[in-house]
C-alpha cells in the first residue's frame, strides 16, 4: 500500500502540498510511489479533493485491494466495514426500491464516509474531514470509482468454474457463480 508523504492532517488535496514539515509524515509514512493503476487513481484523487483523509479500494467481500489512509486508520478494517455497510445497504435498497445501489453516504459531525460501487465486485471508500463539500466529493470520486471498475474488469481473466469440496461452484476469482451480484 502506498500513502503520499506529507498528507492527511491538513486539508489535503491540490491546495495543501504538505509544506508544513512533519505535519503529515506521522500519518502517511509510506513514501513509495504508486505501483499500480489503482494506487495512481487514489493518488490523483488525493491531489484533487480538498479535505480528503484517505481512500480504500476493496472487493465486495471486504478484501483490501489498495489504499491510501493515515497510519491511524487500519485499511483492512475499513475495507471490511465498507463491505458490511454495502451489504446491509444493498439489502435495504432491494427491499424498498428493488433497484441497484450506487453509493452509500455516512455523514457525521467529524466528516463523511462514502462507499461507491466500483463495478460488480469492488468498491471505493472515501473518508473526508467535516469541511469537505459532499458535492465536490461526488464530483471527484464517482469518475475514480468508474475508472477503478474498468481497471478491475480488464485485469480479471475469464472465469473458469471449479467445484469446491463443499460442492459450491466457484469462479476463478473465488466468487460463487450461482449467485448473481447486482452492485
Amino acid at each position: 500500500m502506498w500513502c503520499p508523504k506529507g498528507r492527511g492532517v491538513g486539508r489535503g488535496g491540490a491546495d495543501d502540498l504538505g509544506n508544513n514539515p512533519g505535519r503529515g509524515d506521522r500519518l502517511h509514512s509510506h513514501q513509495e510511489p504508486p505501483t499500480s493503476d489503482i494506487e495512481l487513481r487514489l493518488f490523483e484523487l488525493r491531489q484533487r479533493l480538498p479535505y480528503l483523509i484517505g481512500s480504500v479500494v476493496a472487493s465486495s467481500d471486504g478484501l483490501l485491494i489498495a489504499g491510501d489512509l493515515p497510519e491511524s486508520i487500519e485499511p483492512t478494517g475499513i475495507a471490511a466495514l465498507a463491505a458490511a455497510q454495502l451489504s446491509i445497504s444493498l439489502t435495504f435498497v432491494a427491499t424498498t426500491h428493488g433497484a441497484d445501489l450506487h453509493e452509500v453516504v455516512i455523514d457525521s459531525g467529524a466528516g463523511h464516509v462514502v462507499v461507491y460501487s466500483a463495478g460488480p465486485t469492488a468498491m471505493l471508500t472515501v473518508v473526508t474531514a467535516a469541511d469537505a463539500v459532499l458535492g465536490r466529493v461526488h464530483l471527484e470520486a464517482r469518475p475514480v470509482a468508474g475508472a477503478i471498475a474498468d481497471l478491475l474488469a480488464r485485469s480479471v481473466a475469464p472465469a473458469e468454474t471449479v467445484m469446491t469440496g463443499a460442492g459450491f461452484a466457484l469462479s476463478s476469482n473465488g466468487s460463487r457463480s450461482d449467485i448473481p451480484k447486482t452492485y
